[in-house]
């Protein structure tokens, strides 16, 4: 299965440009406000038909980055796509920022769509979200999927966090109110950051994207919810340590970008799971689906379509 992959990922990388511009979702597609358990309100995108799936998203982002990856699994998945807690346009509730809470969020969303079991993908914080939820909930999850970034508390998580070695990272621990004043009002400058020295090549997050979730992150109460879900760590650590007793056995597919975590992250995975395909996209940083949208795409497909 990896020799296909990465077939397809040449093949893909080579034929087809990237997308970074911030797309729409297909038309078929609606929207709904859910209520989870403690009352927060998770913005939630889904259409589509077949087995499900959920889209979860992490920092500098939305719900919306997945509209490529939505319109293409649509055609014979259920595809349902959230805004995490005190992100997009969900609700900003005081707390619940740890990924365990999170997760439990997206087994929320789900239950009121009526949907049981499904396939979770997920991107930078959402990564740690899928995990935590396939951790919490593995007879409700077929497969798992994350993407470039590694998950608190799973080896080697204090190696990749010694913000000494990695100094890119400082901004795990960075919030709190001055931190807050210090953004308010500079959130394009804060985001372009991300974009600009996580990227493989910065100018595939183009202008539009930026300006879309720069407004975004410019709530009220955004940048606030932001900072929370990096602050919650040291919880989402001892949380993980403890689920990482259990080995998933759901099969796994660790992808990273070439110019990010690469395969780092199939390092991370095979610590807390049994069966892991790794794969690492060509001529990308860590934002994968606005540097090598049809590379990246393909190779969730390919991974879902999979008969593991």
């Amino acid at each position: 299965m990896l020799r296909l992959l990465a077939g397809a990922l040449a093949l893909l990388t080579l034929s087809l440009p990237a997308g970074a511009q911030v797309k729409p979702f297909p038309r078929d597609f609606h929207t709904q406000e859910i209520k989870t358990d403690d009352s927060t309100t998770i913005h939630v995108r889904s259409g589509g038909h077949g087995p499900a799936v959920v889209l979860i998203h992490g920092f500098g982002d939305s719900g919306d980055m997945w509209a490529p990856l939505a319109a293409e699994l649509a055609r014979d998945h259920t595809v349902v796509v959230p805004d995490l807690r005190g992100m997009g346009l969900s609700s900003h509730p005081a707390g619940g920022y740890d990924k365990r809470t999170q997760a439990a969020d997206i087994r929320a969303v789900l239950t009121q769509l009526k949907i049981d079991r499904a396939a979770v993908v997920g991107h930078d914080i959402g990564t740690m979200v899928a995990y935590a939820y396939a951790a919490r909930y593995p007879d409700k999850t077929e497969k798992l999927v994350v993407m470039d970034a590694p998950v608190p508390g799973i080896p080697p998580w204090d190696d990749i966090v010694n913000v000494v070695l990695n100094h890119p990272l400082w901004h795990f621990g960075f919030g709190g109110p001055d931190a807050e004043r210090l953004v308010a009002g500079r959130e394009r400058i804060y985001l372009d950051r991300f974009w600009n020295e996580f990227a493989g090549d910065r100018t595939k997050i183009d202008e539009a994207t930026r300006v879309h979730y720069a407004k975004l992150y410019a709530r009220p109460s955004a940048m606030h919810s932001a900072f929370a879900q990096f602050l919650s760590f040291p919880t989402d650590v001892v949380d993980n340590k403890a689920l990482m007793a259990t080995k998933l056995t759901m099969p796994v597919l660790a992808i990273g970008g070439e110019k990010s975590f690469g395969v780092n992250e199939a390092v991370v995975m095979r610590n807390a799971a049994t069966n892991v395909t790794e794969v690492v996209v060509p001529n990308a940083g860590h934002w994968l689906m606005e540097e090598q949208t049809a590379a990246t795409v393909a190779a969730i497909r390919m991974f879902l379509d999979a008969k593991n």
